[in-house]
């Protein structure tokens, strides 16, 4: 009996000995991959936001450049259809590639990196993290390759990918590890890449501070103490965000639908939104929707804004983006969101300021239908002062934008409304 206990004791040891050595490996091999991913990635869109610093200043001082839009356009359809790479699905490629419907190709890289830098070069509206996640996803997936990883790891390196773009580009880490585990499936969390997305996002992070890529902070001029009334304000202004959220989606998908049944030929539809651009440009004497937007930004934080300034940017970046050219949707939909807030509190007697900061991260969170990371992205922009304010307006927002997102192969997998599975894919 004793003997037999023993042994007992000596398989249970054996056993946990073998799993905490199991674990251990795995540790081991996501620590290394991931940072080679974190620093690859890191390297590689760091040069992306240092060329999108310098062609924006460029642009900026020659505000002429935008003239030449159509002709850009051109070169960009040309240069996909070289690369026999017509039938570009965007960000949302990236996702269905860690969904395992679709495989992420290597040149999307080069492609996304120089048509992004064009397309704000000549002035189209367009961001820059989107475009970053992109290039992020697939270096990642050719690394997985690289690193001859399965299926399944692979995908754990595209979100490493996004991760580490997101956080170089950016300047958020925090927000950047868990965007690339929350945007693909909405309801689930890949917590398996946690602890890859954390050391990818981190070295990325670092290395692009590095050189000199820092992260854009604002300051909320005046935040209220959190009280009845400036409460209701903000769920008010949460249910209007939710609803600009709704019409930017829409938008953005009706006018790529309407372009694809009436202007099939990418060449011609390409020139003819350009010139759209051009003669809006024209007609209201302003850059300020050219590029992703940050300028505009920065005026509603500090608690001025054009009126209507949300509303053409949005039109300004559908032109733009369904298109063809080429860019991100993530800091346009922060411009909308923080033009619409400044405007909204400055209607209703709330901080034009605190309200253009929820409107940015409300929009944001409309849009991607990521809370968390729409959460992160606050106290990482803005730090801790308002929390209440921001938990309302993002939690409203994302239970009153329904199942409209920017990514048609985002997956919904429980509802936003009822403990319930529903695995679909976001609408338009």
């Amino acid at each position: 009996m004793r003997m037999n206990s023993i042994s007992r004791q000596m398989a249970m040891v054996k056993f946990y000995v073998r799993r905490i050595y199991h674990n251990l490996k795995v540790f081991a091999k996501w620590a290394v991959f991931s940072s080679i991913t974190g620093l690859v990635v890191g390297a590689f869109s760091t040069l992306f936001a240092e060329c999108l610093k310098l062609v924006t200043q460029f642009r900026t001082a020659n505000p002429w450049m935008i003239l030449l839009l159509p002709l850009v356009g051109i070169v960009i359809v040309f240069l996909y259809h070289i690369f026999h790479y017509k039938n570009d699905k965007g960000t949302n490629m990236v996702l269905s590639t860690i969904h395992a419907e679709t495989e992420l190709p290597f040149k999307m890289a080069p492609l996304i990196f120089i048509s992004t830098t064009l397309t704000h070069l000549f002035g189209g509206s367009a961001g820059r993290e989107g475009a970053a996640l992109q290039l992020g996803g697939s270096i990642g997936n050719q690394l997985g390759r690289w690193f001859r990883f399965d299926e399944k790891d692979r995908r754990i390196v595209v979100m490493c990918g996004m991760s580490a773009a997101f956080s170089a580009v950016f300047g958020t880490p925090i927000a950047a590890v868990v965007f690339a585990m929350e945007v693909v499936s909405v309801g689930v969390m890949y917590y398996a890449a946690l602890v890859p997305c954390v050391f990818a996002s981190l070295i990325a992070s670092k290395f692009a501070r590095h050189m000199g890529i820092g992260p854009d902070t604002f300051l909320i001029k005046k935040i209220p103490d959190f009280l009845i009334v400036p409460s209701i304000k903000v769920i008010l202004l949460a249910v209007c965000c939710a609803a600009v959220s709704v019409i930017f989606c829409v938008t953005l998908h009706s006018l790529g639908d309407f372009y694809r049944d009436k202007l099939k030929n990418p060449y011609i539809r390409i020139v003819v939104s350009s010139l759209v651009i051009v003669a809006l440009t024209m007609v209201l004497h302003t850059t300020d929707y050219m590029g992703a937007g940050v300028p505009i930004i920065e005026r509603a934080i500090a608690g001025h804004v054009v009126p209507l300034a949300f509303v053409w940017k949005i039109i300004f970046t559908a032109l733009t983006l369904e298109a063809g050219f080429k860019g991100g949707e993530i800091v346009p939909s922060f411009c909308v969101g923080a033009a619409f807030g400044c405007l909204f509190g400055q209607l209703i007697g709330l901080s034009p300021s605190l309200c253009a900061a929820l409107g940015m991260v409300s929009v944001f969170c409309g849009v991607t239908n990521c809370p968390i990371t729409s959460l992160l992205i606050a106290f990482e922009l803005f730090g801790y002062h308002g929390i209440p304010f921001f938990m309302i307006a993002i939690s409203v927002s994302y239970l009153l934008s329904g199942y409209y997102g920017l990514y048609h192969d985002q997956t919904i997998v429980y509802s936003k409304y009822k403990t319930e599975y529903i695995n679909r894919k976001a609408r338009d």
